[in-house]
């Protein structure tokens, strides 16, 4: 395959037919496709994000889903926020996460922190 910069979306869908055929044979690393595979990588990752980049979840769905990743209750809250009525105004939006919550909630249950600030 000649390598070149993927520019439209024509591109980029015959770069993943390429990746996903190398992949497959699963190459060396240092070998010839081994190489070519993780330049393509390169290529493709860098063409997602620009056209398909991918925010940052918000503070309170970061929290809700490790709840239920996790199947955690309100009362599994309490050490990282506080009494069970701060919890729910914490996942009501009432009321915002302050920076000793964030620090408690990734500490306690390994929420990043960029999610919790909404970086």
């Amino acid at each position: 395959m000649n390598i070149k910069p993927i520019r439209t979306p024509e591109d980029y869908a015959r770069t993943l037919a390429e990746v996903s055929r190398l992949v497959d044979l699963d190459p060396a690393v240092g070998s010839a496709e081994g190489d070519t595979l993780e330049v393509l990588a390169t290529l493709v990752e860098n063409y997602e994000a620009r056209h398909f980049p991918i925010e940052a979840p918000d503070p309170i769905e970061a929290i809700r889903f490790r709840m239920d990743q996790a199947g955690l209750t309100v009362k599994d809250l309490v050490p990282s926020i506080g009494q069970p009525n701060r919890v729910y105004e914490i996942l009501s939006g009432k009321r915002e996460l302050t920076l000793p919550m964030i620090r408690k909630l990734h500490k306690n249950l390994g929420i990043p922190a960029e999610s919790l600030l909404g970086v």
